[in-house]
């Protein structure tokens, strides 16, 4: 058969007729083939348009309407968009000019224009939806007979039913091909879902107290239930692979904000959740995959964080439901060595659960008695069980990662306390038989390696974990059958440690010593100390068993371990910080350190501190020279002890500080040589300074503080200048040294106190001048360095010279008046050096490096507080560094930095708004030349002042402002000098709301300024600071309700 496009309209209406009236199937078959060739052909449009005008068949009339309705629902190879207004006008023309057609043949020409209509709804010529004018075409037919009223009644009723059909293909989630548009069509669910709507997530990095705050205009959506079914339907049904994004959106979904629905809405939908988690835990097959296992933990610990225990309890099939969470977690914790970054969030949901155990009020059961301590012994014994599999197979320890076994400790330390006395009986089974097999096989002669250390693996955990429940009393009430449990367990370990103790000469396990170390720090935290009730029962059991009947025994016992551990694990760096962090913590206390003082261990510490007895003490072994950082650590905890008694005994000072007196006159002594070794010489001064700066930092009283002071200086204050001179390239020599004198400088609890006829404030700031002028001027000698080293090697430095500056201009010891009057430069230079500093660092990096900025910010405050006549004479250049420092200061994230600025600005403000008062009254005395040219710069630069106007305006109404008070100083002045911008930005910020709103905030600016005199008395500061609380109040409430609409208010109702 020939192609039909070249047929007569004869030969086409003849198909027609055999089509829709032949009764033999063959002919009709036949004809049919033709037509779908004919619908097919090039030609098609305008054949089908000639069918239209010269038919003669009612048939051909309806060929027609199909094959263009087929034409223009095509997806590929569309139809131009005029040719398709062109078949929309022709039809509209057709049943206009034609309405005796048969009831078919109409039916289908308005099924044509309304699918034109759909298709084309968003389509646009010349700004103009060409498309959306249908009740325009409509109106000619209902304005005419009743015959063209049906004709457009009906296509209006047609063009509905089409615009209500979907006209996309629902999704086959069998479809391989469709499967890109489904994991699009998550991402895109997921995103909006993690959508900051309030604009408040600060710290991506936090998963555990996160609430998705959905618009109230979706609350709808979330309380139609089909929603939260629609996604367990989904991850049902889709291919693992992109399960793990379902469940994302599910873990958002259950973290809706609270507020979007009322209490028994809030039931309902947990309701849903909580019976869509159940049929995942019936149906566990896809949780093989780690990322739909990791999604999964996700949502169980949302449960807890967003939802109370009171509310869960009363959910239908909760019984169930914790069961099987029960279930899951302790399957979970017996597969160890899968997911194990997912275990996080099953301990926080027990943690959570056990945590509100004392607080929930409702009577339902919540069973948490008969399952937590399932998980609890779940945790242990596959924790001890991993051990042997471990050391066999060589796999990762996860006793290596601190971190996390930290972080799992904490958690298991809350659910540990939820029925105690099963935890407590089931750890000392577990330890008794670890210690006993531990002890015979020490004993044996034929015991190998692997078992010893399999056991101290066993044995570190369960120490760790004793530690982790006995820290966990605090979050719970204690009782005294509780105290005597623990109890229980410290003699345990005590005795444990009598046993490892006596092998460390010849073995030790640093693990074991870790876990030994954390569990020391628990139980000082909840046993030892000023708070602590010493009629504890523990302490009756460590009587009856190890003798120890008081605290003092107690602290004798720490400080045995302490001395051990120095004396033995000298060389390993984790044992030794952490040993001195616990002696530290204990020189803090305020009984326990009085007591320790009568201890012959700690009185052995004070009159024994060398190398020779602390191998950690020792120079020569040192591998790195910032290993030493400890030192500072012990000699913090030893000054602390020896102020206790030390009083004014001079005598006693000075034999504690023999040992650094003769590492003092070793450096002296290399010195003063030609050629001296200089890596011995950088090992000694650099213990001495970290020692030095341990015993400034705990002499915080007078007495003591003036006897170190006189040890120093004179005598030794050049030798901390001259390794300055030598060493200034390496940060690793110069940063102890620069940190020591900060602290010398540093007026801490007022103990900087000199008599009035003693020189020694002004001396000491000398040395201090004398120290950042000889490192500022040395360090900018060393050109250009690499970005990632420029904070170690230069930065770094910079930083602690401005804290020591700010320290000794703020530390009111000194009348630094006195510099200028006697000619003595020694100010003018570190101030000076200060600005050549401040040159050589990119405003970019005063920003980036959060310590630079800190102490750059505070020393800026100090210097536009107490001398800016000082930044008055500086350059222009330098004047306009420091004012963009200071603007670029004001948006800073870091709020201390921020107030830092906020009060430069504030004196600067102050400073100028003076000046300008002083010029234009009638004074004899002229300005001074510094005053007169600030003020000249600043005029010839307001752009500068106006522009921080602007920025603290803006802070102050469109941004969470959390120094509000801070803000408001500097504001006032800034208005002050600026009246006429001021005026200009308020115009600007009034026109800018919408024209009903324009009134209510011009009167917000007129509240603002009520009762606010042209002068920056404290009074007048004070009322301004009130106004601008209740500008900030008012404004707030207008944008809301103009930025929101009418719904505003809801987005957190």
């Amino acid at each position: 058969m020939r192609d039909p496009g070249r047929k007569s309209l004869a030969q086409l209406e003849n198909l027609c007729k055999q089509l829709y009236e032949t009764t033999d199937t063959t002919t009709r078959l036949q004809a049919e083939k033709a037509l779908v060739e004919f619908t097919n052909s090039p030609d098609c449009l305008s054949k089908c348009q000639l069918l239209l005008e010269r038919g003669s068949s009612s048939y051909s009339q309806l060929l027609a309407a199909t094959c263009l309705t087929k034409l223009v629902s095509r997806t590929n190879n569309p139809l131009p968009l005029e040719q398709r207004i062109d078949i929309r006008n022709y039809v509209l023309n057709y049943l206009a000019t034609r309405p005796k057609l048969a009831t078919f043949v109409t039916q289908a020409l308005i099924q044509l224009y309304a699918r034109i209509t759909k298709l084309g709804w968003f389509d646009c010529q010349k700004d103009d939806y060409v498309f959306r004018n249908a009740i325009t075409d409509v109106t000619r037919f209902l304005q005419d007979s009743v015959e063209y009223c049906i004709i457009g009644v009906t296509i209006l009723s047609q063009l509905t039913n089409e615009i209500n059909q979907a006209s996309g293909k629902n999704l086959n989630l069998n479809d391989e091909s469709q499967h890109g548009l489904l994991m699009q069509l998550l991402k895109l669910t997921h995103n909006c879902l993690n959508f900051d709507f309030i604009g408040t997530s600060t710290d991506e990095s936090s998963d555990d107290l996160c609430t998705v705050q959905i618009p109230t205009s979706w609350r709808s959506a979330f309380l139609d239930s089909s929603t939260l079914q629609l996604f367990f339907d989904l991850y049902h049904s889709i291919p693992p692979s992109f399960s793990p994004l379902v469940l994302s959106c599910l873990v958002q979904i259950a973290s809706v904000r609270r507020s979007l629905f009322n209490n028994a809405e809030r039931a309902k939908f947990l309701s849903h959740l909580v019976d869509g988690v159940k049929r995942i835990l019936e149906n566990p097959q896809s949780l093989s995959d780690p990322n739909n296992y990791h999604e999964f933990c996700r949502l169980l610990a949302r449960l807890k964080s967003n939802y109370q225990l009171g509310e869960l309890v009363k959910v239908e099939n909760y019984p169930e439901v914790i069961r099987l969470i029960a279930n899951f977690t302790v399957t979970s914790l017996q597969h160890w060595e899968f997911a194990p970054n997912s275990v996080h969030y099953l301990l926080s949901l027990w943690q959570r659960l056990a945590a509100s155990v004392p607080y929930v009020k409702a009577t339902e059961p919540h069973m948490l008695e008969t399952y937590t301590p399932e998980v609890t012994k779940a945790y242990i014994t596959s924790r001890l069980e991993s051990v042997h599999i471990i050391l066999r197979d060589g796999l990762e320890d996860p006793l290596e990662d601190t971190g996390l076994v930290q972080q799992q400790l904490d958690q298991l330390s809350t659910i540990g306390r939820c029925e105690y006395e099963k935890t407590c009986a089931l750890l000392v089974q577990l330890f008794d038989q670890s210690a006993q097999s531990y002890q015979e096989l020490l004993q044996s002669a034929s015991a190998s390696p692997m078992d010893i250390a399999v056991q101290e693996g066993r044995l570190t955990w369960l120490v760790y974990i004793i530690g982790a429940v006995i820290g966990g009393r605090v979050s719970f009430a204690s009782t005294d059958e509780q105290d005597a449990m623990d109890g229980e367990l410290v003699c345990r370990v005590l005795q444990l440690m009598n046993l490892t103790d006596s092998r460390l000469a010849q073995a030790g396990n640093e693990k074991l010593e870790l876990a030994m170390l954390s569990f020391f720090e628990q139980f000082r935290k909840i046993y030892i100390g000023d708070q602590v009730q010493k009629s504890s029962k523990l302490y009756r059991r460590l009587s009856e068993v190890l003798g120890l009947n008081d605290e003092t025994m107690v602290l004798s016992v720490f400080i045995g371990k302490i001395i051990t551990n120095l004396k033995y694990w000298g060389r390993c760096e984790p044992i030794t910080s952490k040993t001195l962090q616990l002696l530290n913590d204990l020189s803090i206390g305020y009984s326990s350190v009085r007591k320790l003082v009568k201890l012959s261990a700690v009185q052995f510490m004070l009159n024994n501190h060398t190398s020779e007895h602390f191998a950690f003490l020792g120079i020569n072994n040192q591998s790195n020279l910032t290993d030493m950082r400890c030192r500072t650590t012990f000699y913090t905890a030893l000054g602390r002890l020896l102020m206790v008694d030390l009083g004014e005994d001079e005598d006693q000072y000075e034999q504690f500080m023999l040992p650094l007196t003769a590492a003092f006159e070793a450096v002296a002594q290399m010195f003063s040589t030609n050629s001296f070794n200089e890596q011995e010489a950088k090992r000694t001064l650099v213990g001495l300074v970290r020692d030095l700066r341990g015993i400034a930092f705990a002499f915080n009283a007078k007495t003591s503080f003036m006897m170190l002071f006189e040890w120093i200086y004179p005598s030794y204050m050049p030798i901390l200048q001259r390794a300055i001179e030598l060493w200034y390239h390496d940060p690793a020599c110069t940063t102890p040294v620069l940190k020591l004198m900060a602290e010398l400088v540093h007026n801490r609890s007022q103990r900087l106190q000199f008599d009035v006829s003693s020189p020694n404030g002004i001396l000491l700031f000398r040395e201090t001048s004398k120290m950042i002028t000889m490192y500022g001027n040395r360090i900018l000698t060393l050109g250009e360095v690499p970005k990632d080293q420029v904070y170690a090697l230069k930065l770094k430095g910079i930083s602690i010279c401005f804290s020591m500056l700010k320290a000794a201009l703020s530390g009111s010891y000194v009348n630094f008046g006195v510099f200028r009057l006697y000619g003595d430069d020694a100010l003018d230079n570190a101030l000076q050096t200060f600005i050549k500093l401040l040159l050589s660092i990119p405003h970019s990096d005063l920003l980036d490096y959060p310590k630079l900025s800190q102490s750059y910010y505070s020393l800026l405050e100090v210097l536009t507080q107490d001398h800016m006549n000082f930044i008055a004479s500086l350059e222009p250049r330098v004047i306009m560094y420091i004012l963009s420092s200071i603007s670029e200061g004001l948006t800073a994230l870091d709020t201390m930095v921020c107030t830092g600025c906020c009060s430069c600005l504030d004196h600067i403000v102050t400073y100028l708004f003076k000046q300008l008062s002083r010029s234009t009254k009638k004074r004899t005395t002229p300005l001074n030349q510094e005053s007169d040219r600030f003020l000249h710069i600043m005029q010839q630069h307001p752009e500068m002042i106006q522009q921080m106007l602007s920025t603290v305006l803006n802070i102050i109404i469109f941004e969470d402002c959390r120094n509000q008070w801070s803000m408001s100083r500097p504001l006032l002045g800034l208005i002050l000098l600026n009246e006429k911008y001021f005026s200009d930005l308020r115009n600007s910020i009034v026109n800018s709301q919408p024209p009903e709103k324009q009134q209510a905030m011009h009167l917000c600016f007129e509240n603002l300024m009520e009762g606010i005199e042209r002068n920056l008395l404290t009074k007048n500061r004070d009322r301004f600071t009130q106004n601008l609380s209740a500008f900030r109040r008012e404004v707030n409430d207008s944008m809301k309700n103009s930025t929101y609409g009418v719904n505003s208010n809801d987005m957190m109702s």
